[in-house]
C-alpha cells in the first residue's frame, strides 16, 4: 500500500484524486496541505509543511510556489514527489532540480498518460515527415484559462522541435505579418472558450495530404489517474528528474 500526501487537496484537483484514490487498493491518502488546516473527510489538512508529521509520496497541484516548498519538504526527508503544478520560475525549477538530487521528482506539464502518448506520436512523425510538411498547434481550453498557448501545447512543440534539432520557429499570430509561412515556423494557435476540459491537435500538413493527431480529455479525472500512476511509478526510484517519457518507457512498444 502507498501512502500519498495531496497538496491542494481542497482544490478541484485534489477533490478528484481524493475520490480516484478511494477507490483503489493499492494506494491510499494519508494527508492533505492546503492554505487552511482543517479535514477532507477523515484526511487530516495541514497549512503547511512544517506540520506534517507523516510520510508518503507527494502529489502536488496547487501552485509555482507550493510545489518548490513540497520538493524541498521532499528533498530534506527523502520523500518522491509528483509536480503536476505549471508555470513555474527559473528559481522555482532550480529548486527541483536541486531536490532532485536528494529524491525523486516526477514532473510534467501534463498528467494524462493519452496526452503523453500523442507527443511520443506527434515525435515520431516528425521523424518520418522531416521537413516536408508544415507543422501547427491547435489547443483549446475553458474560458477561465489564464495563460496561453498552454503549456501542453508548448511541451508538444518543445518535443517536436527538440527530434528537429532545433530548428523550428514558433509563432503564435500572424495577424500582424503580410507574409507567405516560412519553412522552419511552427504554428501555435489558442482558444478560449466554454468548459472546454482540454483539447489539442498537432496538425502535419503537406502539399496533398495532413496528418492530424489529436487528444480531447472529456473530465479533469485523466490528470489525476495520471498522477497516480506517476506516484506508484515513483515508489522506490532513486533520486532523480523523472519525466512522463520514464513512465511510458514500460507501457509502450519498443522502437
Amino acid at each position: 500500500m502507498t501512502d500519498i500526501i495531496i497538496q491542494g487537496i481542497c482544490g478541484r484537483m485534489g477533490r478528484a484524486l481524493v475520490e480516484k484514490i478511494s477507490a483503489r487498493t493499492d494506494c491510499r491518502v494519508i494527508a492533505g496541505v492546503d492554505r487552511e488546516a482543517g479535514r477532507v473527510g477523515e484526511i487530516p489538512v495541514y497549512a503547511s509543511w512544517q506540520d506534517v508529521a507523516c510520510r508518503g509520496i507527494v502529489i502536488d497541484f496547487s501552485s509555482p510556489a507550493g510545489a518548490a516548498a513540497a520538493a524541498a519538504w521532499g528533498a530534506e526527508h527523502g520523500i518522491p514527489c509528483v509536480i503536476c503544478s505549471t508555470g513555474l520560475s527559473s528559481e522555482e525549477l532550480d529548486i527541483l532540480q536541486k531536490a532532485a538530487e536528494k529524491t525523486a521528482i516526477f514532473r510534467s506539464a501534463n498528467m494524462s498518460l493519452g496526452v503523453n502518448v500523442l507527443i511520443e506520436l506527434a515525435k515520431q512523425a516528425a521523424r518520418v515527415l522531416g521537413g516536408e510538411y508544415d507543422i501547427e498547434i491547435v489547443e483549446k481550453h475553458h474560458r477561465n484559462k489564464l495563460d496561453a498557448p498552454s503549456g501542453t501545447a508548448l511541451m508538444i512543440a518543445d518535443a517536436i522541435n527538440a527530434e528537429a534539432g532545433g530548428q523550428y520557429e514558433y509563432v503564435y499570430d500572424r495577424s500582424q505579418v503580410r507574409q507567405k509561412r516560412g519553412d522552419k515556423e511552427l504554428g501555435i494557435s489558442a482558444v478560449r472558450g466554454g468548459g472546454i476540459v482540454g483539447e489539442h491537435e498537432v496538425l502535419f500538413c503537406g502539399a496533398e495530404e495532413v496528418l492530424t493527431l489529436s487528444h480531447s480529455a472529456g473530465a479533469r479525472t485523466v490528470f489525476a489517474d495520471g498522477a497516480i500512476q506517476a506516484a506508484l511509478f515513483l515508489n522506490g526510484q532513486q533520486p532523480g528528474m523523472y519525466t512522463m517519457t520514464d513512465l511510458l518507457r514500460g507501457k509502450l512498444p519498443c522502437e
